[in-house]
């Protein structure tokens, strides 16, 4: 990390944007991330300046056998099905359907490093989730990408649905599913997650919040990519999204 690089003054401009559904149009000097390791400070100072515990964690590849990066999320951001979001909240708002991941037993901090076995063996269940991709940025998404994992990867909100007990034979590689809003689909495309098996990313998560000095307490939910790209509703409606073999998980987005 660069000694030039604030991170507390950059969480500081988040957390005010937030408070404020205000837009940054650019940051100062001594305050733009340029590598993960600061972003990843920002997430970090982020949720310590909000004063809510971590609800669970985003997570995700741009390949099935390339890096991996995710996002903390705050637990005031982490919503059961069926929740009442406001568009305005967010300004110009994404949504994404996406297979969540709820992990059965506690991770602690400075522990480690767990491989996918331990980790996998940890995992309780499985559930559709929504997740509200949204910005600090006006001119997202055409900001700095370490700017965007800085900024809890563009984290808005997640939804989550019911969860089924875990089972290894579920087609986590290519699910049948649908994603509409007030009954218009939201993709048309089939469905792929660019990281391949989203599993491959749990133990990366796990090893990097306690890597972090952060535990994963036993029912942390990690989401773990979308299947059906980004969605950009223009008006208010209610979005469900279907996997097969996982309960229905619905927004209603007013």
């Amino acid at each position: 990390m660069s000694a030039a690089f604030d991170a507390g003054a950059l969480a500081r401009l988040f957390v005010e944007a937030r408070a404020h559904r205000a837009k940054l149009d650019t940051l100062p000097e001594g305050a733009r991330p340029s590598n993960a390791d600061e972003a990843y400070a920002v997430q970090a100072e982020t949720l310590r300046l909000i004063g809510v515990n971590i609800g669970g964690w985003k997570v995700g590849a741009k390949s099935s056998d390339g890096p991996i990066q995710g996002a903390l999320l705050p637990a005031d951001g982490v919503h059961r099905s069926g929740a009442h979001l406001a568009m305005d909240a967010f300004g110009r708002a994404g949504l994404e359907l996406e297979v969540a991941f709820t992990l059965g037993r506690r991770f602690e901090p400075n522990r480690g490093p767990y491989d996918d076995a331990a980790v996998l063996d940890a995992i309780e269940s499985v559930h559709a989730s929504i997740e509200v991709v949204a910005s600090r940025f006006a001119a997202w998404p055409d900001i700095e990408k370490p700017w965007q994992l800085a900024d809890l990867q563009n984290h808005g909100a997640l939804i989550v649905g019911e969860g089924v007990p875990y089972d290894a034979a579920f087609p986590f590689v290519a699910p049948a599913m649908t994603f509409t809003s007030n009954g218009v689909p939201l993709f048309h495309a089939t469905p792929a997650n660019p990281a391949g098996d989203p599993r491959r990313l749990l133990a990366w998560t796990v090893n990097h919040s306690v890597s972090h000095g952060f535990a994963v307490e036993r029912g942390t939910v990690i989401t773990a990519g979308s299947y059906t790209g980004i969605a950009f509703p223009d008006t208010p409606g209610h979005v469900v999204g279907t996997i097969a073999g996982l309960p229905p998980v619905e927004l209603h987005f007013a």
